[in-house]
């Protein structure tokens, strides 16, 4: 009896070490964003997540108007990260500071964007969701700015605009009728506090993953 007992006792420390492991690797693979995910962005410095709808701003492009929400059930401020127009982007694939991205709304599948326009409220570079089914122009295109090799879930990050310079940022002005309460999202020439931004609840693909589709949006990343 006590040789059995000793190799159950045996069998039973072997698969809690094996299950473990396998638990860590999985949680290995879900520390970092990757391409295909589907997140809601936190501005650390104000507290609002990343948000867009199908209104658009009054003045400046006339585009989609893009905001910062308290919320955090709102279904508007899922963003898809993609890569960038005829760039290489392997679903699952950790998306790696300094590489060039598009971050998608889920919900109208146009692209976070900004331009020479100035926006309403406080009269930085103006922040807008602009294109069609995922494409737009050249304009989409942000740069993850992080402190290691790739985009951890747990860091905070920038987001820098490859065509103006301009980093993706709240100051904390608000929105009255008929976005009222909402922040204004902006983008702004020096790297601050106010341009720090942190991948909240979401979807995260793996390579064995298929994508879920989402309003239209291509399955290319």
């Amino acid at each position: 009896m006590g040789l059995i007992h000793f190799l159950q006792v045996f069998i039973k420390s072997f698969l809690v070490f094996f299950l473990c492991s396998n638990c860590d690797g999985r949680e290995t693979e879900f520390n970092y964003v990757t391409c295909g995910s589907l997140v809601k962005l936190l501005n650390t410095r104000h507290n609002v997540r990343l948000h867009s709808h199908d209104v658009k701003y009054g003045s400046g492009s006339g585009q989609q108007s893009v905001t910062g929400v308290e919320s955090a059930d709102d279904a508007n401020s899922y963003w898809r990260i993609r890569g960038k127009p005829n760039g290489t982007c392997q679903r699952g694939a950790p998306i790696q500071c300094g590489q060039a991205i598009r971050i998608t709304h889920m919900t109208t599948g146009r692209n976070l964007h900004t331009h020479h326009f100035s926006s309403p409220l406080s009269n930085n570079q103006e922040v807008s969701a602009f294109g069609e089914n995922g494409e737009g122009d050249d304009l989409d295109v942000w740069k993850v700015q992080c402190d290691g090799s790739v985009w951890e879930r747990d860091e905070v990050v920038r987001f820098k605009h490859v065509g103006t310079s301009a980093f993706l940022s709240v100051t904390g002005e608000q929105y009255g009728h008929p976005i009222r309460g909402q922040r204004e999202v902006h983008g702004m020439t020096t790297a601050s506090q106010h341009n720090y931004w942190k991948a909240m609840e979401g979807v995260f693909i793996q390579p064995s993953q298929e994508p879920a589709r989402h309003d239209g949006l291509h399955d290319e990343f």
